[in-house]
């Protein structure tokens, strides 16, 4: 349990990260480097204390990343673990009121568009301690998904908005928040420009499930709209059909998707579909970087596809990350499996006439790697005046 021991006076910069899901490990990474950058040089450090929600509690989905990616151990566990909706935001909220009472921060980073960015920004608000949003601004316009409102209300409750992307900027503007927001770029691109070197290093993971490199595909299904349901019947079907058409596919499956698969008990995938365990950060960056096509749910792995220059199908009917289609990276082809067939389709068209260069609009949409030092510095600069 962190316990402070400076005097209120002479303390520094008191900076809480609340984290509770595998993305927000991601994300939190950057910005623990660009601390550590900054406290090098300052004569006073800045306090950097971590909260892990415990959102994500499997050893796959949280332990894992925080060693692979040299992000402190935290300093606070709520141990929460999963269950509906408002029972966990509620938990989470519970015990999260009273460790940043004791902690007593300056500022609140919440990341992303979780239940723990909402129990963050809810909680911070009503303690009157100053919130920052990372990753601001994201807006996919359907209220039906439980991160658009997480994502609207930590918008709205944040002192700072840290927006990666133009479009994420307007949306922000649209809403009133343009005089708190700030155009950083995208702390995942700093993550994953960081770790790719990495990840081809240390990674073994396509010597051990025997892939070639442009020879196979990724697939990844976790979000509740697409994990639950006749959707995952027809995404596993579609996957099956795919994966025999000479190019296997390989499925990291969410703990959430391997419980819906499992009650499935009339449906088995060809052997061309592998089913595999979820991957650790590096092995899931090396997988993506060597794929031939990424088929997801995912915002996230959405971007590090575009990142990494594979061509994307997003497995929903709209996406919070539009640049990766205006930009020629990404096609939204939801659950329909004549639309998801079109789209492999067209995207093997693409990579047969070698016209798959999703590089153009990287620098210009995403940043240049280094959002995590503008966050920080924007930070010490509003908690000082």
């Amino acid at each position: 349990m962190y316990v402070p021991t400076e005097t209120e006076s002479s303390r520094p910069i008191r900076i809480v990260h609340v984290v509770g899901a595998r993305p927000q490990f991601v994300k939190l990474a950057p910005l623990c480097r660009a601390v550590a950058a900054v406290n090098r040089v300052v004569a006073v450090p800045l306090d950097s204390i971590i909260i892990h929600t415990g959102q994500h509690y499997d050893a796959l989905m949280s332990e894992v990343f925080f060693e692979e990616l040299h992000i402190p151990r935290p300093d606070v566990d709520l141990d929460i673990g999963s269950g509906p909706h408002g029972w966990q935001t509620g938990r989470m909220l519970e015990k999260l009121e009273p460790a940043l009472e004791r902690i007593r921060p300056d500022i609140v980073l919440a990341y992303g568009d979780t239940n723990s960015t909402l129990a963050a920004t809810l909680a911070a608000a009503k303690l009157r301690i100053s919130v920052a949003h990372v990753e601001a601004g994201l807006r996919s316009f359907d209220r039906s998904m439980p991160e658009e409102t997480n994502r609207i209300v930590a918008d709205h409750l944040s002192d700072l908005l840290f927006a990666p992307t133009p479009a994420a900027m307007r949306n922000l503007a649209a809403e009133g928040l343009a005089m708190r927001s700030t155009q950083v770029g995208d702390v995942m691109l700093d993550a994953t420009r960081h770790n790719l070197a990495l990840a081809r290093e240390r990674s073994q993971v396509l010597e051990t499930l025997e892939l070639t490199a442009g020879q196979y595909y990724v697939a990844t299904v976790h979000r509740a709209s697409t994990a639950d349901g006749a959707a995952l019947g027809q995404l596993l079907d579609v996957f099956n059909t795919v994966a025999a058409m000479d190019c296997p596919v390989i499925f990291p499956v969410h703990p959430r998707t391997a419980r819906r698969i499992e009650a499935a008990s009339d449906w088995r995938a060809t052997p061309a579909l592998r089913l595999i365990e979820p991957l650790g950060y590096l092995d899931m960056i090396c997988l993506l970087d060597a794929a031939r096509i990424v088929l997801t749910d995912s915002g996230g792995v959405q971007r590090e596809a575009f990142f990494l220059g594979r061509p994307c199908i997003t497995l929903r009917e709209e996406t919070e990350w539009v640049e990766t289609v205006t930009e020629g990276g990404n096609i939204i082809a939801g659950t329909d499996p004549e639309r998801i067939l079109a789209a492999v389709a067209t995207w093997e068209h693409s990579l047969s006439r070698g016209t798959a260069d999703l590089s153009a609009g990287l620098a210009r949409i995403f940043g240049d790697g280094t959002a995590a030092e503008r966050i920080i510095a924007r930070v010490i600069e509003h908690v000082q005046e």
